[in-house]
């Protein structure tokens, strides 16, 4: 069965992960995720998409994203090709570093929002690599409430 179009997506709110091949590291070492963020940062300067709250682990990232579904799709393309470059430029290897195409999930309520930051957020911490969520240098929120 083919996959969905990307089309097919309302525009709003995405719950965004993109992983590894074959569940590989895609940040090395702080160097790689100081450049995945500039590199996001630079891309979202050109487009009109927010990023409410990410989380960057070391087989894969999370982005809670606000905007269209078609600037969304323009924002990955731009994002993990020109990181996947720097990354393979700088650490001597070649070919594909994120397994297939990102996943997508709308967010459809304020509730469902609150609920996927969170996660997001909580993600380091659930996975044992820190002691508190806050303790994890590369995550963010827009969003003040209480993670514990």
């Amino acid at each position: 069965m083919p996959r969905p179009l990307r089309r097919d997506l309302p525009d709003g709110f995405f719950h965004v992960v993109s992983r590894g091949v074959a569940g590989g590291l895609v940040y090395l070492d702080d160097d790689d995720r100081r450049s995945f963020l500039a590199i996001l940062s630079a891309a979202l300067t050109r487009s009109r998409l927010e990023v409410h709250a990410l989380c960057l682990m070391g087989t894969h990232y999370h982005l809670v994203v606000e905007g269209l579904v078609s600037e969304l799709s323009r924002l990955m393309h731009r994002l993990q090709g020109t990181y996947a470059q720097a990354f393979n430029e700088r650490h001597g290897r070649f070919g594909h570093l994120f397994a297939d195409r990102f996943t997508a999930r709308p967010i459809a309520s304020d509730e469902h929002l609150v609920e996927a930051c969170r996660y997001v957020i909580l993600n380091p911490y659930r996975a044992g690599l820190v002691e508190s969520p806050a303790d994890w240098p590369w995550s963010r929120s827009r969003y003040g409430f209480d993670l514990a």
